[in-house]
């Protein structure tokens, strides 16, 4: 597990996969990411399973996939996402005691063409896969949910619109 300290040196400019309240059309999409970002894929985050929280997911590993969107930030604004991201995901550094998640590259998988719109699993692992931060739910947190958690079916976390809806 990797992870970088809010602000700190960062060894490259990995790209994001996000999963709840940063997907297009999403509340936190175009309040974080307009502007920022350069390109947007579907992308799934294997060995991972999508518990509901209070109005926002949290991924936690797993025997599951998590479905969502592989980010790659806009020339010359990597270093405000990451802190912007941080400061929504409540990320305060790595092992800190209040983070909420924390900030961690994971190999994502994005799917070939034949795979891209059927929203099914066959043929997964037929695309390529990337190396990518994503923020997964901090360990007291994730013991909380393994005990008590209410999983999402699926692992594709909407807030109750149709998707595809406004």
């Amino acid at each position: 597990m990797t992870t970088t300290a809010p602000g700190g040196p960062v060894a490259a400019e990995l790209p994001f996969f996000v999963y709840g309240t940063l997907l297009r059309g999403e509340p936190n999409h175009d309040l974080f990411l307009r502007g920022r970002t350069a390109g947007e894929r579907p992308a799934v985050l294997p060995r991972a399973l999508l518990y509901d929280g209070p109005g926002y997911p949290y991924a936690i590993e797993g025997h599951g996939r998590v479905h969502g969107t592989l980010l790659v930030a806009a020339p010359g604004v990597y270093g405000e996402l990451l802190g912007l991201l941080d400061h929504l995901e409540e990320f305060l550094g790595p092992g800190h005691p209040r983070n909420l998640y924390e900030r961690v590259t994971r190999e994502v998988e994005l799917p070939g063409e034949a795979d891209a719109g059927d929203g099914a699993d066959a043929g997964d692992g037929a695309g390529e896969s990337v190396r990518a931060w994503v923020y997964l739910a901090a360990a007291a947190v994730t013991r909380s949910l393994r005990t008590g958690g209410v999983l999402i079916p699926g692992g594709r976390w909407t807030t109750g619109r149709t998707p595809g809806g406004s």
